[in-house]
This record gives C-alpha cells, structure tokens and sequence, in this order.
C-alpha cells in the first residue's frame, strides 16, 4: 500500500502550496533522554509517579499507530526491530517507520546526570543502516524492504570550523551508504548547543545559511525529503522557503509547555510555509497522547483552531475522567518562550 507519507510527498512536489502536512510521532528518546525516556505514569487526578517501562512506551506506540492519525513513527533501531520486523507492525498500516540514524553527543543533554549538552556537538552514528533495513548486517537487496526505509539525521552547527567540517563529513558518509542501498532520510538540524559566541537573535540566520550551505552540494537522488528545525517564527520559516520551494520543512516540537504552546506553533508555522512537524516530548508528556495526536491532525488539516483545539482537548480529559495539568485557562496561554 502507498503511505500516507508517499501520497502527501509526491503532491506537494507537484503543488508546493497545497494543503497536505506531515505528521510525525517521535518516540525515539530512549536514544537521548535514557531511563526518564518513556516519561513519568500519571494518576488520574493528573500527579506524576515514577517513570513508565519501555513496555509501556511500545504500548503507546501501538495504540498511536493503531489510531493511524500520524504519517510517520520515528523510534530507535531497537524499538523498530521489535516492531517493524518482529510484529510487522507497519505492513498494513498506511504509518511509515522511521529510526533515528545517528546519535550526536549533544542530544544526552537530556539525561538526568551529565553535562554533554554544554559541550560542543560531535558526530556520532550508533545505528546502521543495514540493521535497519532488515535486521542484521550485510543485508541482501531483497532483504531491505524488511524494516525501515526511512531514517532521521541530525546535524548540529557550532561555527566551529574544525567541528563542523566534521559533522559534514560524516553526513557525506552517511548519504553515500543510504543513496547505495535505498535508505531515504529526513534531516534534522539544532541550534548550536556550544557557541557563545553567536547572538542569539542571528541563530535563526545562521542555522538557515547552514542547511542552504549543507545542501548545495547535494544531488536530488540524495538530499533528504524533508527538514526538520526549530521553529525560530514566521521571518526565519518564510526566508528559506522562499528560497528554495522545493524543499519540503518541517519543525521540532521541543519541549513541554502549555496546550496552546504546541498547537498554535504548529498551526502558525504551516501559515508559513511549514509541511511537516515532529512532537515527541508533547506528546508524550500530554495527559492523553491519542486526544493530543488528534487535535494535532485537525489543525495540521486546517480543521480546526490553536484555541478551539485547547478547548476540545480538555472536554476529551474530563469525558475521560482524567484531571488536566493545567487548568482551561491556564493552557489556553502562550508561555514566554514561545511568544
């Protein structure tokens, strides 16, 4: 069957302006956030206990894409291997699966002890793409249509020249071996994590010139289908869209907020010029995550409002009888950040 990702790709391609977005479950942060990955199990009356099992966050993968409102399920190699070639989860699911390809030391700055976030980003790629594809190395042709065909890569500038020319030569490698053996990718790209150096009201500016750089020197046969950055707001979005309208982008969710945080981030970054959008830590830290994915659909859809969603999200929570982490009112505010 077509994935819903392949319809949606191939008419935006032919129509960058319609109206199709992509939708991404990412539940790869065992590769990054380690035992606090799964987030913490909560009571009805909305208190956070201890932190849930792996087994309880495949179940959540299960049910999400058993609702089958997503286009793509980001996850671990490990995570995949149970899933997409141990269950074969995916085979009748029009759901891609997708796995996080590389593991950059600054995205451990999530773990509960450590201080690799603070220091400069390096390559690092603890995945491969033959245990991807079909679960063991030395993967024949016939074998990789077995598991994921689709892997995230992330890059994270620091304007450092040594650093940086590191990071791009990994990359190289890593698209000479996907483009060989039928492996797409998506690229992701962070803000520097060790550069005080650069103001932050130039990070949306340099991040851009850096994926345009990245880029330049990269055939169709092997640029990755689509981005995915922080959403720095309409300015930043609109400057590399404009430029480049062949290039389909997405953004990151980040972290936990408000309700409104996430929904009207993603409503505004599509007014923008944004196809696609990749909630992990909001979904998963949602009183209910396939209340939260469907509101995220509806907006992605133009079905809905940031507001109206907020509203029809807690309406779901008290016909569930789950008490929400906020109250209305207070979810229905921007937070600083992301005003």
């Amino acid at each position: 069957m077509t994935k819903t990702l392949d319809q949606k790709l191939a008419r935006i391609a032919e129509d960058p302006t319609c109206q199709d977005f992509i939708l991404a479950d990412a539940k790869d942060a065992d590769m990054a956030f380690g035992i606090s990955a799964p987030g913490r199990r909560r009571k009805s009356e909305g208190s956070a206990t201890e932190f849930r099992s792996l087994d309880e966050y495949i179940e959540n993968i299960l049910e999400v894409v058993d609702q089958g409102l997503v286009d793509i399920m980001l996850m671990s190699v490990s995570t995949s291997d149970r899933l997409t070639l141990g269950r074969r989860l995916f085979d009748d699911s029009l759901i891609t699966p997708a796995i996080r390809a590389n593991d950059t030391t600054d995205i451990w700055l999530a773990g509960r002890v450590g201080s690799y976030g603070s220091q400069p980003s390096l390559p690092f790629r603890s995945a491969t793409i033959d245990h991807a594809m079909c679960g063991h190395e030395n993967c024949t042709p016939e074998q990789r249509c077995l598991g994921a065909d689709l892997g995230l890569y992330s890059i994270t500038f620091n304007n450092d020249a040594s650093l940086d020319r590191a990071a791009l030569e990994s990359y190289r490698e890593f698209r000479l071996e996907a483009e060989e053996k039928g492996f797409r990718h998506f690229l992701e790209v962070f803000p520097p994590n060790a550069c005080p150096g650069l103001a932050s009201e130039d990070v949306p500016r340099f991040v851009n010139d850096c994926i345009v750089r990245t880029l330049a020197g990269v055939p169709q046969c092997a640029r990755p289908i689509f981005l995915k950055i922080p959403y720095f707001g309409p300015t930043a979005m609109e400057e590399l869209v404009t430029y480049d309208r062949s290039l389909v982008v997405g953004i990151l969710g980040g972290s936990a907020g408000t309700t409104l945080d996430a929904f009207h981030m993603l409503w505004e970054a599509k007014q923008h010029g944004a196809r696609a959008a990749l909630f992990g830590r909001k979904i998963n830290s949602a009183e209910h995550q396939i209340s939260f994915i469907r509101q995220l659909r509806d907006l992605a859809d133009g079905k809905i409002e940031p507001a109206d969603a907020v509203r029809t999200y807690h309406a779901d929570l008290e016909e569930l009888g789950i008490r929400p982490v906020r109250t209305l009112e207070a979810d229905l505010c921007l937070s600083a950040s992301t005003a």
